[in-house]
């Protein structure tokens, strides 16, 4: 199947393209484009790969499911248009990066900033009905992102994976923690973020990692 998405992206992932359960989602999101209000745009669906190549890719933060409010989620998982209030767990990442590394709080929520230094901000899931959060889990999207993740393991080194929550901790066997860099932690929604997010320091000991193993830090 032709994908429009990256061509390092593109090289990495055809095999997964070329399966029949790419074409059973493509079609289900096709037609759920078709008939109801889905987040974010077609066109952005695979945004945030084709703004950061797969040889560029140093960190990697895996998220679930995209906003499903309309306005927010375009593309990049956390991260929200300029002009958009923060979103309460991104809100709370920045609290969590000014603690660790006194970096002052943003007062965007749009972190192009990031991936363009090679951060990855992911969902299992890369679609979603407005106001139906999980809506389209179940339906291919987690079998695609599981074989992104394992690409980047497998075919890269010296990779930062941040897996917050119970949700993202699971994917950490698809990641050889012997060539790469797992941190686990609570994920930063409030409801979470006290028992074990905060105070997490994942954002510093990144950098530390990319430093040990000659890489440029993150300006988090």
């Amino acid at each position: 199947m032709e994908v429009k998405i990256e061509k390092s992206w593109k090289k990495q992932l055809q095999q997964e393209f070329d399966k029949p359960y790419f074409e059973q989602l493509v079609s289900f999101v096709k037609s759920e484009y078709a008939q109801a209000h889905v987040l974010p745009a077609g066109s952005q669906i695979f945004h945030v790969f084709n703004l950061c190549p797969f040889d560029k890719v140093r960190v990697v933060i895996l998220g679930q499911d995209p906003y499903p409010t309309p306005g927010q989620y375009y593309g990049i998982c956390f991260s929200v248009p300029e002009g958009i209030a923060i979103p309460a767990s991104l809100s709370n990442m920045f609290r969590e990066i000014h603690q660790d590394l006194g970096k002052p709080m943003p007062t965007s929520g749009q972190l192009e900033r990031w991936v363009e230094q090679g951060v990855f901000p992911i969902n299992s899931v890369l679609t979603v009905r407005a106001y139906q959060s999980g809506s389209h889990r179940g339906r291919g999207w987690e079998t695609f992102t599981d074989a992104v993740i394992k690409a980047l393991s497998d075919e890269r080194e010296h990779v930062v994976f941040m897996l917050w929550g119970a949700y993202a901790k699971e994917k950490a066997g698809l990641i050889d923690s012997n060539k790469h860099l797992v941190l686990t932690a609570a994920h930063p929604s409030p409801r979470s973020a006290d028992r074990g997010f905060f105070g997490c320091r994942h954002f510093s000991k990144a950098n530390e990692y990319l430093r040990n193993h000659g890489l440029d830090e993150i300006d988090w």
